[in-house]
This record gives C-alpha cells, structure tokens and sequence, in this order.
C-alpha cells in the first residue's frame, strides 16, 4: 500500500465515522459496508499490509489504551469469567471450528488453522459497539478483560498449528509450555518496561516529553516480548495496567494530554481497522473458485462460529442459572441478561484478517482458510453488529444495585476530596509561610480562590497585594489539589473506594486544576 493510498484510506474512513455518529449510525458497520463496495471499483488496486505490520503496529496502541483506562482491580475480580472467554472459549471455538471445517480443507491439522484464525472476537468491535450502548460496569469490565487476553491465546495456538502444518519448529512442542512461556515472559516484560517508563517519567517534569514517551510504550513492549518468543499482546496489556495504576503521580498537565492523545488514536486506528477490512472484499476471493459450494461451506463455517460463543456461555452460566433458581447456591453467577449480550459480542475483526493473511503457503488450503476467515470477520460485524444494540435496548439491560453503589462511591469520593481541602486549608492558616503580609493571608481566607476577588474590592491598599494574593491563591490551591489525589489514592490502597470512581474524580481534578491555571 503507497503512503497516498493509505492516506487517503484513513481520511475517508474518517470522514464516514463522522458521518456515522452525527447520524446516528454504527461508524464500524458503515465503514465496513462502504469499503466493501469501494473495493469492487474497476481497476482499483489492492490496499494491503504485511500482517506482521498490523500486529504490530495497529493492535498494540488500541490493546495498550484499553488497559490503560481500565481498572486492574475489576480485572481480577471478574479474572474467572474474562479466563472462561478469553482463554478456554478460544481452545474451545478453534476446536469445534475445525473439526467442522474438515469437510472444506484437506486435513485436521489446516482446519485448526482456520479455528485459531477465527477463535479470538475482535476487541475494536466489541468495546466500541459496549461503550456507545452505555453496558453496565461488570458487563463492560468481562468484556474489555476478555478482549486484552483472547488475542495472546489464540495467536499461540495459531503457532502450533502453523507449525504442525508446515512441520516449522517451535520454542516448546507442548502447547500448555508455549503458551504457560509466552504469557509468563510477556507479562514480565510487560511489568519491567511499565516500571521502568514510570521511573523515568517522573523525571522528565515536562508533558510534552511524558507523552510522546508513553506513545512508544505498546510497540517497545510487544517487539521486546515478540523477540524474546513470547506474548506480545499480554506485555502490551501487563505495561498498560502498570502505567495506568501509576498514572495519578504523573502531572495534571500530562494526564489532560495523554487522555486526548489516546481518545483521537482510538479514533483513527478504529476507522482504519473497519475500513481495512472492508477494503480485502474482492480481493480475498480473487484466486478462489467461488461456487456454491464455496459459499455454503462458508456459512457453515460462519453459523458454527456465531453458535459457539452462545453455547459456551450457556453451558458455563446457563447451568449455574438454572441452580439458582432451584434455590441452590452457586459461585460466580452472572444475571441472564448479561449472559445474553455476553454470548452476541463475537464480531471478529483485524486480529483475524492479520492471521489469516500471515497463514504460509506452505499450509494446505491458504486460500480457502483466507476466504473463510474473510467471510467470518466480516459476517459476524454485519450480523451481530446491528442487531446487538436491539438486543440490548430489548432486554433493557440495566443493574440499579451497582448504579446505587456506583454512585455511593462517587459521594464517598466527593465527600473524601472534600474534607481533604478543608484540613489542607486550615493547617495552611495554622502555619502559613513566613514573611507573609498579614493582608494577603487575610484576603486570601476570604478570596483565596481567585485574584479576582481582589481586584473588586473597594479597598484601595489592595493593588498592592493583588499579586502576592494571587500567587499564594494558585499555590494554595495546587497544595489543596495534591492533598486530594494523595487522600484519594490512598484510599484505593486501602479498598475504600474503587479506582473507577477515583479515576473519575481525579479527572475532575485535573480539569480544575487546568482552569485554575488560567486565573
């Protein structure tokens, strides 16, 4: 692909995203709708990238952001359930994927292939099409954990599989010692990057610096861990829960930016995803003979892939629902709303285009496996993609004890800020700096919010000590501000108040302190 053909791919997929959300549409599925009939335009040239490239370059960042502003905390409390999707429906759906795809390859070992490539559900999708919908706070957190670990697994087992197929050696024969190896060593170079980024960025003192570093965070970590044959998605995601935990001793100013920077990277590396996808349409079926036999395999493959997840979650949740309501006691159960939508959120995507171009020739059936991957990533986003949000107006899924407790927490952290102020302000008063003016300290305890408190007062002696009253009202009020993020990160420590209503509440921090500035 030539930089102005890529160019331009990003600015229409752009545009259409715009289009889309003043509209009221879903920007992924018209993205992809549209770039598929782009790519049957006569003569037009074929816009593709190496898959190494895209693993690479596009999955890191939007696996890093989603760890980054996402709360480890509800990551370990819903690990069972994130384990049970991202990892064991990932083994599951490539092993009943490929023993049906066997009636279109030639061999077990090529339709394993096919069921790694499929297996894992595109995280872009999902959480895009969650966050629009406003899903719950553990629906979203299921889902988001599912998303940053489902990659790691199925990408290990497409290397097995690859490998037996291609009779390539790999770092461990056993599949549980390759995958045990990459997710152990990817974690630690995850951990070890996080910490050391963290040690330097508390010495740069300078935003601009902070945040062009923290942009080279998801490559360095998923090259570092990729070189060392381990996992690069689970290091991306293990240096995004480090730095995102770290993230409150960094500068208000830093934060503010690094937030902005994230959202419109997000933005464009979606609208790039979608509208690559699209774009592969006529071209994936190029060199197939394309038949209704063709055609009928691949929505065989397609209705086994959409079937799966439901059943997996059924058999996982559905039993435990069904003891509950016989009045039995059961562990980890999920409200049957929430396994409904759960078990709709398989859209595939870029992670599955990348695999499937990355199958070697060498693999019997490549082309067959590309075009079924194709029809896969792109009929889960066309089926599931409309209908979920009916889906979920439909079942009016809502959970008023976690919007009570949620907003319990926020009070409490209100409440916390508060108090936090007024002890800073009065041990400010009880000692205050030496060789204050008498007049601004007591000015300042009537008016210490603004210099502009001072300017209308009628006193004249005031323009003598406006300015010495507005530098000690900002640095009053920069003091009462570091108070509150310290009481507020404390009391995470301590399990008083979960970190995403914190998170919240420092973001508002933050956005006072920019104001604060100004004045």
């Amino acid at each position: 692909m030539g930089a102005i053909q890529l160019l331009l791919v990003v600015v229409g997929a752009i545009v259409v995203t715009a289009v889309a959300q003043r509209r009221g549409f879903q920007p992924a599925l018209l993205v992809v709708v549209l770039a598929s009939a782009v790519s049957f335009i006569p003569g037009l040239p074929r816009f593709s990238l190496a898959p190494e490239l895209i693993l690479s370059v596009v999955l890191p960042p939007l696996l890093y952001s989603a760890a980054l502003n996402f709360s480890f905390g509800s990551f370990t409390r819903n690990l069972r359930p994130i384990l049970l999707l991202g990892v064991s429906l990932v083994v599951v759906s490539t092993l009943v994927t490929g023993v049906v795809a066997t009636w279109a390859l030639p061999g077990i070992v090529p339709a394993l292939v096919l069921g790694a490539v499929v297996s894992p559900p595109d995280a872009v999708a999902a959480l895009a099409v969650g966050r629009e919908l406003g899903l719950p706070k553990r629906l979203m957190a299921i889902l988001t954990g599912e998303s940053l670990v489902n990659d790691a697994a199925a990408l290990t087992i497409f290397t097995l599989t690859v490998a037996a197929a291609t009779n390539a050696p790999t770092l461990f024969g056993n599949p549980v010692e390759l995958f045990l190896y990459g997710a152990l060593v990817g974690i630690l170079v995850g951990l070890v990057l996080g910490f050391v980024v963290h040690w330097v960025r508390t010495r740069l003192q300078e935003s601009a610096l902070e945040t062009a570093l923290g942009l080279l965070v998801p490559f360095a970590a998923y090259l570092l861990a990729e070189e060392l044959h381990a996992s690069g998605v689970l290091s991306v995601v293990a240096a995004g829960f480090v730095l995102g935990g770290k993230n409150s001793t960094a500068g208000f100013a830093t934060r503010l930016q690094a937030r902005e920077v994230w959202k419109s990277l997000d933005t464009l590396l979606e609208a790039f995803v979608f509208a690559y996808m699209g774009l592969q349409c006529r071209f994936v079926f190029t060199d197939l003979r394309f038949d209704w036999l063709f055609v009928l395999q691949a929505l065989t493959v397609l209705l086994v892939v959409l079937l799966v997840r439901p059943a997996w979650v059924f058999l996982t949740y559905g039993r435990k629902w069904t003891l509950a309501k016989l009045g039995l006691k059961t562990r980890g159960q999920l409200p049957w709303k929430y396994q409904v939508v759960i078990s709709w959120t398989g859209m595939r995507g870029v992670v599955t285009l990348a695999a499937a171009a990355g199958v070697p020739s060498g693999v019997p059936g490549r082309d067959v496996i590309q075009g079924f991957a194709f029809v896969v990533a792109v009929g889960t986003l066309l089926i599931q993609g409309p209908t979920l949000p009916w889906l979920v107006r439909r079942l009016d899924i809502s959970n008023e004890d976690e919007r009570t407790a949620d907003t319990e927490a926020m009070r409490q952290a209100r409440t916390l800020a508060a108090t936090t102020a007024k002890d800073t302000v009065k041990a400010f008063y009880a000692s205050p700096p030496p060789g204050v003016n008498p007049q601004v300290l007591d000015n300042l305890r009537r008016h210490y919010l603004a210099a502009a408190e001072a300017r209308r007062s009628a006193d004249g002696e005031m323009d003598e000590v406006a300015p010495q009253l507005r530098q000690m009202a900002r640095s009053l009020r920069r003091t009462i501000l570091a108070a509150q993020r310290e009481a507020l990160t404390d009391a995470v420590r301590r399990g008083e108040i979960d970190d995403e209503t914190v998170r919240r509440e420092l973001e508002r921090l933050d956005y006072e302190e920019a104001a604060a500035q100004t004045t």
